[in-house]
Order: structure tokens, then sequence, then C-alpha cells
């Protein structure tokens, strides 16, 4: 007998209030890195009703001590952040031009700070960079979609992304920026065979029906990104289920930086070590070890070493070297995992300053990560399936 069960995967689209704050926390993040590449950033920000609300801890070396604003003015950020989201019609509570900063950033902690430069100091035992934190973080793929993404939750990405883009191009002015989406697929001894049910719920006006939602979103937006061999006649579409939805984004809900990692990550599919990404510099191991993890686990796949592979990475907080590796195929291995985790730790370092050397991350590039998944975009550096030729030789080489 077959083996069948459907598992199911959500995304949220710009304007939902958690990703308003995601956004936000971003582009502080990149204007920070803008001005000096070794800026240390955790900024959170917090939306409800026409309040923003910022905090955490930032310290831009090359200001020697003055305040950030400076250099950077905070309040643009935030409300170029909200017009480029799309609230800015005149009836949002939540109005870009409208909304009030408040702002209670500090310096980084000096005791964080010495466990993380590269440099000695009193009691930390060496002079490299160290880990922003101690944590577990996880990376994976699979060979079920072109991006090597779990087909649930890269279906509700696409679905999110489409629907933002009917918004903006104004063919259905009806529209409002938040939205969730969400896809139930069914697995048949462990391939995606069927799309049982598409769930999208988005804010609209006042002055259309959910009968001409439904009827359009079906047509515009879910069978545009569906695959047509994966919807049959069975296949259930739940448009606003609750009938209405005018009310949304802040004013409707709190938003909060780092509340939606498993839309981040992998829709449930793959595991989740607990940090969030938003708004960190990748000083932070959250960020940067989980995008490292992505990257090396796509390039097991891509190897054809695996048609699904989990990375682990460990870390202490101030020191320099991961306290632990493990490679998981799930039993998918052209080899035993244990060749594989011996090349991939032969092929690439974990050490924290190593990753951000390799990804290239203190480059301006977290706004491209805040939406649709930080995983699954071709042109992001922890995307590259480059390491694929060194990868393989080295495993040819152990397994001789």
């Amino acid at each position: 007998m077959a083996n069948t069960f459907v598992f199911s995967s959500e995304s949220v689209g710009e304007g939902h209030p958690d990703k308003v704050s995601d956004f936000i926390s971003d582009s502080v993040l990149d204007a920070c890195l803008t001005v000096d590449r070794n800026s240390r950033v955790a900024c959170e920000t917090l939306v409800k009703s026409n309040m923003v609300v910022l905090a955490g801890e930032i310290s831009v070396p090359k200001l020697k001590g003055k305040p950030i604003e400076s250099v950077i003015n905070l309040d643009s950020i935030v409300r170029e952040a909200i017009t480029e989201i799309g609230y800015v019609n005149d009836d949002d509570v939540f109005h870009a031009d409208k909304v009030f900063i408040q702002n209670f950033l500090t310096s980084q902690s000096a005791d964080i700070g010495q466990g993380v430069d590269a440099r000695k100091a009193e009691g930390k035992g060496h002079a490299e960079q160290g880990a922003g934190d101690q944590g577990i973080m996880f990376g994976y793929a699979c060979d079920e979609t072109p991006e090597l993404m779990p087909t649930p939750v890269m279906l509700a990405h696409h679905l999110g992304h489409e629907l933002a883009a009917l918004r903006k191009s104004g063919k259905a002015n009806w529209l409002r920026p938040d939205a969730k989406s969400q896809v139930s697929v069914r697995y048949v001894d462990g391939k995606p065979t069927e799309v049982v049910n598409v769930v999208i719920s988005t804010q609209h006006t006042e002055n259309v029906t959910r009968e001409e939602i439904e009827k359009h979103l079906i047509a515009k937006v879910v069978k545009k990104v569906i695959p047509k061999k994966l919807l049959s006649k069975n296949t259930e579409f739940l448009i606003n289920p609750t009938g209405r939805f005018v009310i949304g984004g802040p004013q409707g809900d709190t938003g909060l930086t780092g509340r939606k990692i498993i839309v981040d990550t992998y829709g449930g599919w793959g595991r989740h070590g607990g940090g969030a990404f938003s708004g960190k510099d990748p000083s932070k191991v959250d960020r940067s070890a989980a995008y490292m993890a992505r990257w090396v686990a796509k390039n097991i796949v891509a190897a054809g070493l695996s048609s699904i592979a989990e990375l682990q990475l460990a870390y202490a907080i101030g020191h320099p070297e991961p306290v632990s590796v493990f490679v998981d195929t799930f039993e998918t291995g052209t080899v035993p995992d244990s060749v594989i985790s011996e090349a991939v730790k032969e092929v690439f370092s974990f050490k924290p300053a190593a990753i951000v050397k390799q990804l290239k991350l203190l480059n301006p590039i977290y706004r491209q990560t805040t939406n649709y998944g930080h995983f699954g975009k071709a042109d992001l550096p922890w995307e590259q399936t480059n390491k694929v030729r060194v990868l393989t030789t080295a495993v040819k080489r152990l397994t001789k």
C-alpha cells in the first residue's frame, strides 16, 4: 500500500504586521551596513495601530561614539519601508506619512562585543571572532523543486508573491497589503502528487464582494502559480474564508520582528533551531550560520550526493568554532553520511568569520531576504551551487 499523507505550509504577505516589522528591521540593518560594513545590529521592531517602536542594540564603529542619527535618518528609513510595502492609502490607519516612531535603540553590550570581536580580551582565551550567541541552526534541501526546497512552502511563497504583484500592478485596486497564503500537498511514497487545498486571505477595500475576490484570485493568482498537474477537480479553494478582511495590517494586529521563523525557512518541513533572522547583522550566527547550513545542504543535494540533506550547526557565544556539525541525508545518500560529513568539513569552514567571508555577508543585501522566504531565491549567495564540483571531488577521494 502506498504511503500517503498531506503536508501544509504557509506564507505571509509584505503587509502582514510581523513582516512589516521584519522589513523595517532589515531596512535599518542595510542602512547601517551601507555606512559601515562592520556595524553590529540587532534591531527589533514593533508595529501597532499608527505606532512604530524601534528597540535593540546598534554599534557603528565608523561613528566613533556619535549617535546613529548623525548619519542614518531612521525616520526616513522607516517611512520609506512602509511606503514600499504599500501602506499609503488615505484610509490606512497605519500610513507611511502619519505613523509615530519611537526609538529605543542603544549600543551593543561591550561584554558581547569582546566575544565577537577578532581581538584578545580578558578571559576570552583567543583573538578570533567568536559566535555572537550560543544556539543551534539548521539548513535543509531536497530535490522536489528547482529551488531544492519543499513543495508546499514554495507554492505558498509563490502565491504571496503573485498576489503582491497583482496588487502593485493596479489591476485589482481593491487589494490591500496584508495577506496570507497556505497550501496543502498530498504526498504519495514521498512524492508531491496533488494540491489538496489552497488558502488565501487578503485584505481588501469595502467596495468588493467576497465572491468577486474569490473568482479573481483563483483565475489570476492560484491557477497562474499552482502547476496544472497538481490541481484536480477535488482541489479546494478557500479564499477569504472569514467573509471579510477590511481591517488589516498593524491596525488589526500587532507585529513583531522575528515571529515568522517557519515562514522564513522551510514551512515546517525542515527543522528550525529557534533563532530569528531579520534585523540581525551576520555576526549573529542565528542568521549567518542558518544561511551557511542551507548553502551546504543545497550543494549536497545539487551534487547528487543525496535527494534530501539537513545540516545542524551549534555554537557557543564567543567561541570561534562550531561545537558540532551534523549531516543527515535521511537514508537518501549515495555514500554514507559520515563520508559526506567529512567532505563537508573539508570543503567548508564554519567559523563565524569564515561564514561571513564565504557568503559575502557584510553587503547590504538583507531587505531582499525579508519576504517570501530567506531560501529559494536564486540571486542570494547561500543559494549558489558553486561548491558542487569540489564537494564531489572530496567525496570521491574519501571513498577510494
